[in-house]
């Protein structure tokens, strides 16, 4: 659960944009998201392979 303290005269979206933050950072909608079905643990490494091909060349491209 996660607690955000207002203080005395802040303003309500700053503390909503605390929030918002510290949720994100948390990662539970990527959690729920992920959890909706069922992923093979094969379907995932190559995913993971896949990405890190794409991160390589993005790297690869900017040293060129």
């Amino acid at each position: 659960m996660l607690i955000i303290p207002v203080k005395d005269g802040e303003n309500i979206d700053r503390a909503l944009k605390r929030f918002k933050r510290k949720f994100d950072k948390t990662g539970t909608m990527r959690q729920l998201r992920s959890r909706q079905h069922f992923t093979k643990p094969s379907v995932e490494r190559r995913a993971q392979v896949q990405k890190a091909q794409y991160i390589q060349h993005l790297r690869d491209q900017e040293d060129i």
